[in-house]
């Protein structure tokens, strides 16, 4: 049934009021990677306390994500997020007050606590303000600003860096919030779930707990290395907590999540296809940046213009895949899209030593193009099996599985590529003969150790075999993601049957209140 919402003209008025929150946290997702140098020149930082600067963000973020969905659920999700928009400008501000390394990881936490909210409560907003046939272009819109926050952050970052105080990077985050306020505040209806219960305090706890120590291990795991005993630990002991999380929503009264929304084929497929369209997309985006880095010299703000043909291949095909879908079905839809993505990163994987910096344009589009029909399509399958009551906690859990996705994606397809660079470096390589042990393992060790090592020593023979090193382990990575990319359009045949309906949940009412559009 077709609401008076999704029946207003200003319903995409809405949608854009969306656009300066989500491009706020996809921003200062890469923006940081250009300051940490300056950061730790600024507030004085060891090697550390530069990785807890990265790290903090991500663990609060996983920490907070499932119980602001439930918030969103219970107090309203407009409320949630004006109050996460303004979380998430305090954070901004403090981290370029900041004047030492601790207060500064204390900023990160509180900017990953308000960006943890931002995004499940822009998701939520979809099902009811877009029917069926147009969620899948709003949602291609919002996961396209997210993306753009990719190449715009090196861009941005490294432009304030050059030409401002190093606060810049953080405080450009001010302004875009204060229009998000004004404009979710003017323009986005309230909604809320029908449930008024008890809080499960202990699914909240468990929730957040098996996410942050996961996510550590991943992160850690992806430093230290998988042999890594410590990181191992900390893995299955996330795992373990995950799975105490799933038994306690199993006896809980009122659940955090009812598992029960797992029982819809259409949630629990888009879920899985999603978040392995995320765990592909992190060999994409891991490698790029790093190859037009080392192998062709560019800096952040280049590496960032290089990451724009990505972005309008997903435009492409992000806004017309509803459309798509509505024609040949969401399953096929995803499929080809996977099957696209596929042949854009086997098309990446022939790539050589000597392809001028603007080759990886053509592959790169074709990507975009990939992630635009399968990654909103995926989501809004999901997302249209979710009750109205909890439409909060279950935009919540698919990022979570999102991000966890990406986590793994960028440990193991990180793995993948320091093995095939060692593997064609080897220990008796005759550019690192005639180095001291140590510089010989630290050119082994990564490409950015032996750029530096060679430039150092001017010496053209290790500069050349690191870049072909790096490029024979981008290629073996990018094959490694064109093959899990063509299983998972097999898993979008076999996950994704088509649309059923949203599984019975008790109070399975969501209350919307039209101001201001109705």
């Amino acid at each position: 049934m077709t609401t008076p919402i999704q029946q207003s003209p200003r319903r995409w008025w809405a949608l854009l009021s969306l656009v300066p929150a989500v491009l706020a946290v996809g921003l200062d997702g890469t923006i940081l990677s250009v300051a940490l140098p300056t950061l730790g020149g600024e507030l004085d930082a060891t090697t550390g306390q530069l990785q807890w600067f990265v790290t903090a963000y991500a663990l609060a973020f996983a920490a907070a994500m499932i119980p602001a969905g439930m918030l969103g659920d219970r107090w309203g999700r407009r409320r949630v997020l004006l109050g996460a928009l303004g979380v998430f400008g305090i954070g901004s501000v403090a981290c370029a007050a900041a004047s030492g390394p601790t207060t500064f990881i204390l900023a990160r936490v509180v900017l990953g606590i308000g960006a943890a909210a931002i995004l499940p409560m822009a998701l939520a907003a979809t099902p009811y303000l877009f029917t069926e046939e147009e969620r899948p272009r709003a949602l291609g819109v919002l996961m396209s600003v997210t993306m753009l926050g990719f190449p715009l952050g090196p861009l941005l970052g490294g432009w304030l860096l050059s030409n401002a105080w190093w606060g810049w990077v953080f405080l450009i985050n001010v302004p875009v919030v204060a229009v998000a306020l004004v404009a979710v505040r003017v323009l986005m209806p309230e909604s809320r779930g029908a449930r008024a219960g008890r809080i499960d305090l202990g699914g909240v706890a468990l929730s957040a707990t098996s996410l942050t120590v996961l996510s550590y291990g991943v992160i850690e795991a992806g430093d230290r290395g998988w042999t890594d005993a410590r990181s191992v630990l900390l893995v299955l002991a996330g795992i373990a907590l995950v799975a105490a999380f799933v038994w306690w929503q199993r006896r809980a009264l009122e659940p955090l999540v009812d598992l029960r929304l797992f029982a819809s084929r259409a949630f629990s497929g888009g879920a899985v296809v999603s978040t392995v369209v995320s765990f592909v997309m992190m060999g994409l985006l891991f490698t790029l940046p790093l190859y037009t880095q080392t192998v062709h010299g560019l800096d952040a703000e280049g590496s960032g213009v290089r990451l724009l043909p990505l972005i309008a291949g997903m435009l492409l095909t992000a806004l017309p895949s509803g459309l798509l879908a509505k024609r040949i079905g969401q399953r096929a839809t995803v499929a080809a899209g996977m099957v696209v993505l596929a042949v854009g990163l086997g098309w990446g994987a022939t790539t050589g030593v000597g392809d001028g910096s603007w080759a990886s344009a053509g592959w790169t589009v074709v990507c975009g193009a990939g992630l635009g029909l399968s990654l909103p399509t995926a989501m809004d399958a999901a997302l249209g099996a979710v009750p109205a009551d909890a439409e909060g906690v279950g935009s919540a859990v698919l990022q979570a599985l999102r991000m966890v996705g990406s986590s793994f994606g960028a440990a193991i397809l990180g793995s993948v590529l320091n093995a095939g660079y060692r593997g064609d470096l080897p220990t008796d390589a005759p550019s690192l003969r005639g180095l001291a042990p140590d510089l010989a393992a630290a050119a082994r060790d990564s490409v950015v150790g032996a750029s530096e090592i060679a430039r150092s020593r001017g010496s053209a023979d290790l500069l050349h075999a690191a870049r072909s090193a790096f490029v024979h382990g981008m290629d073996l990575t990018l094959w490694v993601s064109s093959g899990l990319a063509l299983a998972g359009a097999v898993l979008a045949v076999v996950a994704l049957a088509g649309r059923e309906p949203a599984p019975a949940v008790v109070g399975a009412d969501s209350v919307h209140e039209h101001d201001p559009i109705g």
